[in-house]
C-alpha cells in the first residue's frame, strides 16, 4: 500500500529537523572557532596583595610572567587580576601609559588577523556578546596594543592575544574607573613574589606591607623603568 502524501510530508520534515539539530553544536563551534568568541562572560580573580613598594599609587604593572595585572593601590600594596598574555611572537614590553579609555569598545580585525584567518568578521560592535575586546578597552600609547576584556572567558591564563592583555569583563570593569588618562603602564615579563592579605592580622607589623623579592628568569632588574616603549606593530587582540 503506497505511503500517503501527508505521510511522505511529515517523515521528510522530521529527517530535516533532524539533520538541522545535529549540525548545530558543529555550527556553534566553528563561530566559536572563527573568532575565539562565545557567549559566556564574566569570573574574576582579582585579590589585593602585597606589592613592591617602589611603584606608585595610580600605576599599572602587567607582568607576563605572572600572567597578572597589578594595579597599585599605594607602596606597597595592589589589586592583582588575572590575565592572558601574548603568544610567543607577539611578545613585547616597556614602559608607557593609557592615552584614552572606551566602554563597549569596537572592534575591527587587523590586515594581519585577516590574513590569518580570512573569515573573521570585518567589524564587531561595541556591546556585542561576541566582540574580542569585551566591555571595556584601556589604549596603551600610539600603539596598538590595550589592556581590554573578552568574550573568550577561558582564555585568561593563557598565552594566545596578538600583543593585547586581556581580563575578565568584570576585572576590566572594576579597573576601568581606577586607571586615570595619563596613568604610567609598566609591561614587563619580568615576575614579583606576591602575598594576599590575611583576614586578621596579630599586630601592626604584621599588617604592614613586607618588600617583596622583585624575580626574573632572566636577569635581576630593580625597577622597571629602563625601558621606552617599545612597541611593535601588532594586532588589535
Amino acid at each position: 500500500m503506497p505511503i500517503l502524501p501527508s505521510i511522505r510530508a511529515v517523515l521528510a520534515t522530521a529527517a530535516i529537523l533532524s539533520a538541522t539539530a545535529a549540525f548545530a553544536p558543529s555550527a556553534q563551534a566553528q563561530s566559536g572557532w572563527l573568532w575565539g568568541g562565545g557567549s559566556s562572560i564574566g569570573g574574576s580573580g582579582r585579590e589585593t596583595v602585597r606589592f613592591n613598594p617602589s611603584f606608585s599609587a595610580g600605576q599599572v604593572v602587567v607582568s607576563f610572567g605572572d600572567r597578572r595585572a597589578y594595579f597599585v593601590t599605594r607602596p606597597g600594596e595592589a589589586i592583582s587580576y588575572p590575565i592572558a598574555i601574548p603568544r610567543e611572537q607577539s611578545r613585547w614590553s616597556g614602559v608607557t601609559s593609557v592615552t584614552m579609555k572606551r566602554e563597549n569598545p569596537s572592534w575591527t580585525p587587523t590586515p594581519t588577523m585577516l590574513a590569518e584567518n580570512p573569515r573573521l568578521p570585518r567589524f564587531v560592535p561595541g556591546g556585542h556578546p561576541m566582540n574580542p575586546m569585551g566591555v571595556r578597552a584601556l589604549y596603551l600609547g600610539s600603539s596598538a596594543y590595550r589592556i581590554h576584556g573578552t568574550d573568550a572567558p577561558w582564555t585568561i591564563g593563557s598565552a594566545v592575544s596578538k600583543g593585547c592583555i586581556r581580563m575578565y569583563n568584570q576585572d576590566v570593569i572594576d579597573l576601568y574607573p581606577r586607571v586615570r588618562v595619563g596613568a604610567k603602564v609598566t609591561v614587563t615579563w619580568n615576575k614579583f613574589q606576591t602575598s594576599g592579605y590575611s583576614a586578621s592580622f596579630g599586630s601592626d607589623d604584621e599588617a604592614r606591607p613586607q618588600r617583596p623579592r622583585y624575580e626574573t628568569s632572566k636577569r635581576r632588574v630593580p625597577r622597571a623603568t629602563q625601558a621606552s616603549a617599545r612597541v611593535r606593530s601588532a594586532a588589535t587582540e
